[in-house]
């Protein structure tokens, strides 16, 4: 997948996603109208209502009290008698010795004949007192109209009740009727909160598919690389051998042995370097499925570092170049695999070559710290951007040079000593800066005796 492909991609996501965002955005707007347009209905409505109900209970109020005077000569002024309080309570002066079971049939009657079906509490109080001389709760049910809110004596108010007190007073109040705001109605339906855990579904989901596309774009890149350099590195040797072979094949060197003896020695070098690659390759395998297994010995890391500078020593006496041994940890034993450790110190030694374009010059540094021992492996080469420094240790992964191939290798050399050390609980990193050379350094446990 090449860069305008996934820019396309990426395009095309956002715009879907905008418009459907812009559309549930215009849906919820609208949803929203509607919805305060109902309310708004619904709360003139509620209002009508309620002023209906409130009246029909001042006239079935006033009908109680004028029913009351006719039945007692000493009753108070009908004008005025019944006031409301609130929307569902409401209180009408008497003066006369009302007995409760009369009143509340009254009520009951009254309340049928205007239609009022809401459960409501009736209160007669004493002013003198300042305190409430009888009181029930009715509840109104389809099948039996008005009843007691329970079947207990206390809640049935009978006609033997004894009934001597004067009452000044008396309030009905209705507990069910109660209006809600429309604030509320609007905040319990409002469809934001479910929109915006859409939103974030479908952002994270869309950089979760974004990412998992430029993963793949770059191990693509990487895979190509590799078989690029595969090819490049394994085509060299091929292409000597096959020379080399056919000269013998064409010739007769019996004559001459110290020729036939250099073209056998091509043949077996160059063979050597394409097992090497394969073993490599292999290598790295061994690996992925954790087959790496290691035969920890303790050591003295100061001798391995000597041997493979002896061997760069003896390997660049023909191009020059120089290694510098800085050697200062007072405590150079450690467990480690020696075969390991040994051809990581090759593969850093070996990045110093390859990238080091006139100075050559490699320096190996070792000091105790954190209970165990660093090792520093410097060159002078080209360095490494701060943007690659991240990748250099993924497997496959090389520096981008371009279309140039004049440094060999198959991306795996820094992998495999990274996924070493950490065998070895140890640590790696690196510091570099592009001109400048680069500087690997190495971490690994010591005991503490």
């Amino acid at each position: 997948m090449n860069r305008r492909t996934i820019k396309t991609v990426i395009i095309i996501g956002v715009l879907s996603i905008a418009s459907i965002l812009l559309v549930q955005f215009f849906w919820i707007k609208r949803t929203i109208r509607a919805q305060q347009d109902a309310v708004i209905l619904q709360e003139r409505q509620d209002s009508l209502n309620l002023r209906q109900f409130e009246e029909q209970v001042r006239v079935a109020l006033r009908n109680t009290v004028e029913e009351i005077s006719t039945h007692h000569a000493d009753s108070s002024d009908l004008y005025g008698a019944v006031k409301q309080k609130s929307t569902n309570y409401f209180l009408v002066d008497i003066n006369e010795n009302l007995h409760p079971y009369y009143l509340e049939q009254l009520l009951k009657r009254t309340f049928y004949d205007h239609n009022i079906t809401q459960n409501f509490q009736y209160g007669i109080y004493d002013c003198y007192n300042d305190s409430i001389v009888y009181g029930n709760l009715i509840k109104f049910t389809r099948d039996s109209l008005y009843a007691p809110i329970s079947d207990s004596a206390a809640g049935i108010t009978s006609p033997k009740l004894a009934w001597k007190k004067d009452g000044h007073y008396f309030t009905v109040f209705f507990p069910n009727l109660n209006a809600q705001p429309s604030e509320e109605l609007i905040a319990e339906s409002s469809p934001w909160i479910y929109v915006g855990i859409i939103v974030i579904v479908l952002l994270i989901f869309f950089a979760f598919s974004v990412t998992v596309i430029l993963r793949q774009k770059r191990i693509s890149e990487v895979k190509t690389d590799f078989i690029n350099n595969m090819t490049h590195e394994l085509k060299t040797p091929i292409s000597t051998i096959s020379l080399s072979s056919e000269r013998l094949l064409k010739n007769d060197f019996s004559n001459d042995p110290e020729r036939l003896q250099r073209y056998a020695h091509i043949i077996y070098k160059e063979n050597k370097r394409l097992e090497n690659q394969v073993e490599r390759v292999l290598n790295i395998a061994r690996l992925d499925k954790d087959e790496l297994s290691l035969e920890k010995e303790i050591v003295q890391l100061h001798e391995l570092i000597e041997e493979a500078a002896d061997s760069f020593r003896f390997n660049q006496m023909e191009k020059g170049g120089a290694i510098t041994l800085n050697l200062q940890a007072e405590n150079d034993r450690a467990a480690v695999d020696v075969v390991h450790i040994t051809n990581i110190l090759f593969n850093l030694i070996d990045n110093g070559v390859k990238y080091s374009e006139q100075d050559l010059k490699i320096e190996i540094a070792t000091n105790n710290n954190k209970n165990g021992i660093q090792i520093a492996v410097s060159d002078h080469g080209v360095g490494i951007a701060k943007e690659n420094q991240k990748h250099i240790f993924e497997k496959f992964y090389r520096v981008p040079t371009g279309n140039l191939h004049d440094v060999k290798g198959f991306g795996l050399g820094l992998y495999y000593v990274k996924v070493v050390i950490e065998q070895h609980n140890g640590t790696i990193h690196v510091n570099s800066k592009p001109g400048d050379g680069s500087t690997f350094v190495i971490w690994l446990p010591q005991k503490k005796n």
